[in-house]
């Protein structure tokens, strides 16, 4: 690290670079970066710290900068090609990111759904109980002064986490995503078992995912989950309107009932994982306890508001599996109301690839309503629209415009939920438009 830099984001306002700018940010050096200039989520942390963000110009780059290059542009970006032409230093923000965790005891999460969602918790919860640094995937970041441990998430998109060489990880699953990368399910198994051999101390791995059972590595490997061949345990599960309340065992010693004000039974293993993290660094676990009973969840997970009679939430889930999760929640939390899940698909060889998981996913909604496919840097357009997907889906499946949100209009006292990892949000704001609108004539 290096006081008489500045430390230049191209693309800072990604999830992971706005997490790693701010984290720079408060341990003192530097930072600057750039963007396009549509307003996005992650934005407002960057604002706060007073980070200056500029739009993409090469005439940004300068010397005196190192460049830390986001992984959605290539080397051709304007600004990455003359950064490198000057000779400055580049790095991609996985290999950064690598360097920056050396000398803590750093703790991966990975997993091709539920890092982010477990990253803050974990986060939350060592925070409360030593000094903790921490890089979360909805652009939360934080150097904390003298931290003890550093929790990152472990990005396994491009096998980017293999930059990364943590004491601990916790292994969410291993599912098939990221179809324009990994050709199936194996490849993606490789990479980790790639990162597992990189691991110093020990990984926690959900026991009923049957890749992470096939992980051999030289560390120990703990299994958490609800079933008797697991090593942490979740036994006496009770999930109510307030949240989750289980017990835990590791290897049959109880570690004492725990309560979490959070919903569906993915929450229950996040928190199982962190809780088995904790008992290993020998942290108190009533401590723990208590932590976990304040945690207030990361951006664009289950994020709720209310508007008239309606329940709205906002919620990242992009591929099948974390929309089953995320409507899971739903029910739990209002198991008395109506269901309406309005989904933005994410990239066009997701949609391909997974297009029976979705609708299988989708159905357990009491209605679905879909957007056209959001293109992203990555993919500009396919061979595949929404109106496909729809074909598939028992529930609906109705494409709503941006011009015409009416269609929900028609739910009373009911829990729309948006989904999609593009900017399903203009749908929501389009939609709380139309029923702010509709409120107020009715008073």
């Amino acid at each position: 690290m290096d006081n008489s830099t500045t430390y230049y984001f191209v693309g800072i306002k990604g999830s992971g670079m706005s997490s790693l700018a701010l984290i720079l940010h408060d341990k003192g050096f530097k930072v600057a970066g750039s963007d396009i200039t549509q307003y996005t989520f992650t934005q407002r942390g960057l604002e706060q710290a007073e980070i200056p963000v500029y739009p993409f110009d090469e005439a940004n780059i300068h010397e005196g900068l190192t460049v830390i290059a986001g992984n959605s542009f290539t080397d051709d970006h304007p600004e990455i090609k003359k950064a490198r032409e000057m000779g400055l230093p580049v790095y991609r923000y996985h290999e950064f990111l690598g360097k920056l965790i050396e000398g803590y005891t750093s703790i991966g999460v990975a997993g091709a759904h539920g890092k982010t969602s477990t990253t803050g918790l974990l986060s939350h919860v060592l925070s409360g109980i030593a000094p903790t640094s921490y890089l979360i995937g909805d652009g939360t970041g934080k150097g904390t002064p003298n931290a003890r441990f550093f929790v990152y998430e472990a990005d396994e998109y491009r096998r980017h986490f293999l930059a990364t060489k943590p004491d601990y990880a916790i292994m969410t699953n291993i599912d098939f995503d990221h179809p324009d990368y990994y050709k199936d399910i194996n490849d993606v198994f490789t990479a980790f078992q790639s990162f597992a051999d990189q691991v110093s101390k020990g990984i926690f791995a959900w026991g009923d995912d049957e890749n992470l059972r096939r992980l051999k590595t030289d560390v120990p490997v703990y299994y958490y989950g609800t079933s008797d061949k697991d090593d942490f345990q979740a036994r006496d599960i009770k999930r109510t309107t307030k949240g989750s309340q289980f017990d835990v065992y590791y290897r049959d010693k109880f570690l004492g009932n725990y309560h979490v004000p959070l919903f569906g039974e993915h929450n229950v293993l996040n928190s199982l994982a962190v809780i088995a993290v904790a008992y290993f660094e020998d942290v108190d676990l009533d401590e723990i306890k208590k932590e976990l009973l304040t945690f207030k969840g990361v951006k664009r997970r289950f994020a709720e508001r209310q508007l008239a009679d309606m329940t709205i939430i906002d919620d990242y889930a992009h591929h099948p599996s974390e929309i089953r999760a995320t409507l899971d929640a739903a029910r739990q939390k209002y198991p008395d109301k109506e269901v309406i899940a309005v989904f933005q698909p994410h990239t066009f060889t997701r949609v391909i690839a997974l297009m029976d998981d979705f609708a299988k996913a989708l159905n357990n909604a009491d209605h679905v309503y879909l957007t056209d496919i959001f293109s992203s840097a990555r993919e500009s357009n396919g061979k595949v629209s929404s109106a496909d997907l729809a074909k598939k889906i028992n529930k609906g499946g109705e494409i709503l415009k941006l011009d015409n949100m009416s269609p929900l209009l028609d739910y009373h006292d009911a829990v729309v939920v948006f989904m999609g990892a593009g900017d399903v949000q203009k749908y929501e704001r389009a939609y709380e438009e139309l029923l702010s609108h509709l409120s107020l004539k009715d008073n």
